[in-house]
């Protein structure tokens, strides 16, 4: 069982045109939350039956509260409508323990930063700790206009406080006269030997910069995804056997592992149903998974032990699974 905590919405905020952000503090007076690390997120089970992940964009420190930003999807399922519409302060809201699929190398020589838009959230995280542990960093963000740019008077003031430790800001606004898009192939190129790159944004953003750090060593390459980028496996044809509850159940084309399950009253923990959040991540014990994740890397996903059930299929007749 998911372990969840109920929050209450303390305040909410103007951050940019379209993006508002969330103050979750405890219900009772003095109590501490769970420690986070910088880059992590939390799953809110929303009043409409909705679960989806938001990063943590506080100092990692803080224990009296937990701080989000959403942004305003015009392509939204349900989340952030729900939340720019219906969510109130002093509502109560059920949280879930922070997870981290973006951790931050505290101990890197250098940090290198992209933002795309919201990306910027689980980035924030990272410079404040980074910037409170005294190490050089710097980033670059882009954002449509001035007015859709969430955090820059807090992110110009983290910078002037980190510069004598080698902070630096560069901010771009593609769709204002005289724009100059950030160029990741240079950026990329400039990176000195020992530092560690991150990139957060959309798809396209993403995909440049995946191209762009191709040659460079793994290890130093860091990315998240906020939506999938590869179709999830629907074939189906395979069977699922769940270990722990005894049946086996046939994942029909047009399925994916977690709707086959959900047929059948099983419902594992989930979340976004795109295999970018790891809330459904569930122990192979037999048979190979079909990758189609963005949680697990190269390595975790060819030692085939464990699978994201929203959107990985099967390479083989059968799946066992601990369940």
């Amino acid at each position: 069982m998911t372990q969840t905590l109920n929050l209450r919405v303390r305040a909410i905020t103007w951050e940019a045109d379209g993006i508002l952000g969330f103050e979750l503090v405890p219900t009772t007076p003095n109590t501490l939350l769970p420690a986070f690390d910088a880059g992590a997120h939390v799953d809110l089970h929303l009043g409409n039956g909705l679960i989806r992940s938001y990063s943590l964009l506080n100092a990692p420190g803080e224990r009296q509260r937990w701080c989000i930003a959403v942004n305003r999807d015009a392509a939204s399922r349900g989340g952030s409508r729900f939340l720019h519409e219906s969510m109130r302060p002093g509502q109560i809201v059920t949280v879930g323990l922070p997870r981290n699929n973006f951790p931050l190398a505290e101990d890197a020589a250098r940090s290198v930063f992209i933002a795309g838009g919201i990306g910027i959230t689980p980035i924030l995280g990272m410079i404040r700790r980074l910037t409170a542990l005294g190490r050089p960093w710097s980033l670059h963000y882009a954002a449509r206009t001035r007015e859709t740019a969430a955090f820059v008077p807090v992110l110009t003031a983290l910078a002037g406080e980190a510069e004598d430790a080698g902070g630096a800001l560069d901010i771009r606004y593609d769709r204002e006269p005289g724009a100059r898009p950030l160029d990741l192939g240079a950026i990329v190129a400039a990176l000195p030997g020992d530092a560690h790159v991150y990139c957060c944004g959309p798809l396209g953003m993403l995909a440049a910069f995946e191209a762009a750090t191709a040659a460079l060593p793994r290890e130093r390459v860091h990315v998240e995804y906020f939506a999938a980028k590869d179709a999830p496996a629907t074939g189906g044809g395979f069977e699922v056997k769940l270990a722990r509850d005894g049946r086996t159940v046939s994942v029909a084309a047009g399925q994916s592992i977690l709707d086959a399950l959900i047929a059948i009253g099983v419902e594992p923990p989930n979340s976004c149903r795109e295999g970018v959040c790891g809330t459904c991540e569930t122990r192979v014990l037999r048979g190979t998974p079909d990758h189609r994740d963005l949680v697990l890397s190269e390595a975790e996903k060819a030692a085939g032990d464990r699978m994201m059930i929203c959107c990985s299929g099967a390479k083989t007749p059968s799946l066992e699974l601990d369940l």
